[in-house]
């Protein structure tokens, strides 16, 4: 990890440290960081970004589960006007040193995913918070109470289908 490959959000996490029976750990982005991320996502605003993690050693690696919780601020694809909304994301994702991962083909036995890289002995949470925020953005956000139902009656008239809908109809 290099500072040009880490992106605004980053809390690194040396995985020799990670007690046996495990450890529990906040991510929580600054005001900063949360502008950053904004930009980089395309969005309005990010309030708040924060990540709940549990870490255990596990035979082969690092096993991270926990929840990323944001408010943010989208644009509303039907209205185009600013809205503020939630994200909840929950988080299970494996590391593994490089060299402990055997390729393994895919199989319908083991569709899990490969574990995440381990790198230089270190995680790095920042970067699982804003990817976890990032899978957990809906694409097409709507503002609550708004639907897309738009029929303009004179499309109908003016339809190359028009005709063959008068002869269906019997007219």
């Amino acid at each position: 990890m290099t500072p040009e490959t880490v992106g605004p959000l980053s809390r690194l996490v040396d995985v020799m440290r990670v007690p046996p029976r495990g450890q529990d750990v906040r991510v929580e982005a600054t005001a900063e960081e949360c502008a950053a991320l904004a930009r980089d996502f395309g969005l309005p605003a990010i309030r708040s970004l924060s990540g709940d993690y549990h870490l255990k050693t596990s035979a082969k690696g690092i096993n991270v589960t926990g929840v990323i919780k944001a408010s943010i601020t989208q644009i509303c694809v039907t209205t185009l006007e600013p809205f503020d909304s939630n994200v909840e994301e929950e988080v299970e994702v494996d590391f593994a040193e490089s060299s402990g991962m055997p390729a393994e083909p895919p199989t319908d036995i083991n569709e899990d995913e490969p574990p995440d890289e381990i790198v230089n002995g270190q995680i790095d949470l920042g970067a699982l918070t804003a990817e976890f925020l990032a899978l957990g953005l809906d694409p097409y956000p709507r503002k609550p109470g708004v639907d897309f139902d738009y029929r303009d009656p004179s499309d109908e008239k003016d339809s190359p289908f028009a005709a063959l809908n008068k002869l269906r109809e019997g007219k």
